[in-house]
């Protein structure tokens, strides 16, 4: 079975897709058999690992809506499977609402392909709903992405007390994966400041690995790329393979021939 982290942020812009696509391509690279869902009606993880989120069809909106088999919707690319989505997703949480175990929905799903995987990450919308809330009742850990801005901890205190709400009512096994710093920018007092504060406030609860402003991270996308597989020799690429090995020390591969 599968272990599944959602990646998750009520504010957008903090990397969040940036580190679902990029560590789940490291750790597809470091030998892990790897399935990104993308759970944001956006779908930039779909465009990220180069789908085309226009054209796709099946998507994880037909499989939670329409009854679609998970399996079918599965997009195999070098660099790790892909459960697409696209703006139609963006319609699902009202769709849901009357539907029997509306918040398990996603959990049921994915739960069909687990036992094919090491791990599934989730890259969950920036908020706060159903979509979000699905994304949680499904996964074992939450990785929060933490940009090093002024306003890094706002808000951060409602995510969490929203998980500790979910694992009270919903979904007891939920823990916490781990905090990552991203967008850290070593020239600056206010991004070693923010690093201190996270750290302060969330003690053995960050990854030693940080995230740094890098250009080959925003270009890559536009390529339909992660960025290993676009300048494997980045900043960024770097850090996120740093933080692939990290992510392994936590969560070994465990392989029954």
């Amino acid at each position: 079975m599968a272990k599944t982290i959602a990646f998750v942020n009520q504010k957008g812009g903090v990397g969040k897709t940036t580190s679902c696509v990029n560590l789940g391509s490291c750790l597809h690279a470091a030998g892990a058999r790897v399935l990104v869902c993308d759970f944001d009606p956006q779908g930039n993880a779909t465009s990220g690992f180069g789908v085309d989120k226009g054209a796709v069809f099946p998507t994880i909106y037909d499989v939670l809506i329409s009854g679609a088999p998970v399996e079918n919707a599965i997009v195999n690319t070098p660099y790790a499977d892909v459960l697409p989505a696209n703006k139609a997703l963006a319609g699902a949480s009202v769709e849901m609402i009357g539907l029997d175990k509306r918040e398990y929905l996603l959990k049921q799903a994915l739960e069909k392909v687990s036992d094919r995987y090491d791990f599934i990450l989730i890259d969950c919308p920036p908020s706060l709903e159903l979509l979000t809330l699905n994304c949680i009742c499904a996964a074992d850990s939450v990785l929060v992405p933490i940009q090093c801005e002024y306003y890094a901890l706002e808000g951060l205190s409602d995510l969490l007390s929203t998980i500790r709400i979910v694992k009270s009512r919903l979904n007891p096994a939920i823990r916490l994966e781990g905090l990552l710093l991203t967008m850290y920018d070593g020239r600056t007092n206010l991004s070693m400041q923010v690093a201190e504060e996270v750290k302060r406030h969330f003690p053995g609860q960050v990854f030693a690995t940080v995230i740094p402003r890098n250009v080959r991270l925003s270009e890559a996308p536009s390529h339909g790329k992660p960025v290993n597989a676009y300048d494997g020799s980045s900043r960024g690429s770097v850090a996120y393979k740093r933080l692939a090995e990290e992510f392994l020390k936590q969560n070994p591969l465990e392989r029954k021939e």
